[in-house]
């Protein structure tokens, strides 16, 4: 709480008590308890506005997920992301509003930012650049609040990833998947666009320890998210015994089972991932052809990630004489 709220409320409560004491009604230790008591209750219920505050941003990426249009999306996003920063920094430990915010700027800077530079290296280096930076810096961003949400239950934990992140995520309960998650993808988009960073490249090893721990304590979770993302994580993962492709595949067929076919995440996951890996095009341009007809309609609370993977899967087929070789 701000010093000149805490002032204020004293003031209000101790000139209502000192007041009530006036009239006879209240004795000096009276006097002291009320006031006491007002000054707590200011801060309660300025607590309790706030929290409700927080709930209510928090839940509020659902109307965008279940909206049809990217553009309107990409210029409503930038400020409640601004709102969130605001109000966060009025109530810094709710994990609620930390995960929004983790979620929120992870799935703008990849749909908005990164996907945009992408598509620009083509034809504006310099413009491709800026941009890519700009998704660096907000990815940072993501990773910080995902990373603030872990250590509310769990103090510590954040350090802790940088120095033995195995042990680290062990104290993680189910009801961490999704900071785990968010810190995860945050984390490893950041160090995808940082490879000239040794600081940033150094984190690979709690990205592993972070997914792996969320796998394992609800692998189910949010229609197979997890599994999409070690479609193209198995393929980078360091020092791990077998074949990264049939694990990458494992968890390509988890996760259209989870989604049941109805996201195109995971096919576009697959073919930039596995297809492009192994330069099998014919599968490459099956598997993003199931991506673009997957009706965007039929599950209302995917329908701007389908939206937003069929223009990635779109642009990845324009590319494919680039992509794979005669």
């Amino acid at each position: 709480m701000r010093a000149d709220s805490i002032q204020a409320d004293e003031r209000c409560a101790l000139g209502a008590a000192r007041c009530a004491a006036y009239r006879g009604r209240l004795g000096p230790g009276a006097l002291v308890t009320l006031g006491i008591v007002l000054v707590l209750s200011g801060c309660s219920v300025r607590q309790y506005a706030l929290n409700r505050a927080s709930d209510a941003l928090a839940g509020t990426g659902k109307s965008f997920a279940s909206d049809d249009d990217p553009e309107l999306i990409a210029e409503a996003s930038p400020f409640g992301l601004k709102l969130m920063d605001s109000l966060l920094e009025q109530n810094p430990k709710h994990i609620g509003l930390l995960t929004a915010a983790a979620r929120g700027y992870t799935q703008y800077t990849f749909a908005f930012v990164q996907q945009d530079a992408e598509m620009l290296e083509d034809t504006d280096i310099a413009a491709a650049t800026e941009q890519l930076g700009r998704a660096r810096n907000l990815y940072a961003r993501a990773r910080a609040y995902a990373l603030r949400g872990l250590d509310v239950d769990h103090p510590g934990m954040s350090a802790a990833l940088a120095k033995a992140p195995k042990d680290a995520v062990k104290p993680a309960r189910k009801a961490d998947v999704p900071l785990l998650y968010w810190s995860a993808a945050a984390t490893g988009a950041w160090i995808g666009l940082s490879k000239d960073s040794p600081a940033a490249v150094s984190q690979l090893p709690s990205v592993e320890a972070q997914i792996d721990r969320a796998l394992e304590l609800d692998e189910a979770w949010d229609a197979g998210a997890i599994h999409t993302f070690l479609i193209s994580y198995e393929l980078n993962r360091p020092q791990r015994n077998g074949d990264p492709v049939a694990r990458a595949r494992a968890h390509f067929q988890r996760a259209v089972e989870l989604s049941e076919g109805q996201q195109a995440a995971p096919y576009v996951a697959l073919a930039e991932s596995v297809c492009v890996s192994i330069q099998d095009r014919a599968e490459f341009e099956r598997i993003l052809k199931q991506a673009v007809a997957i009706d965007v309609n039929a599950r209302p609370q995917w329908r701007l990630a389908n939206v937003v993977m069929q223009q990635r899967a779109r642009w990845l087929l324009s590319r494919t004489d680039q992509l794979f070789a005669e």
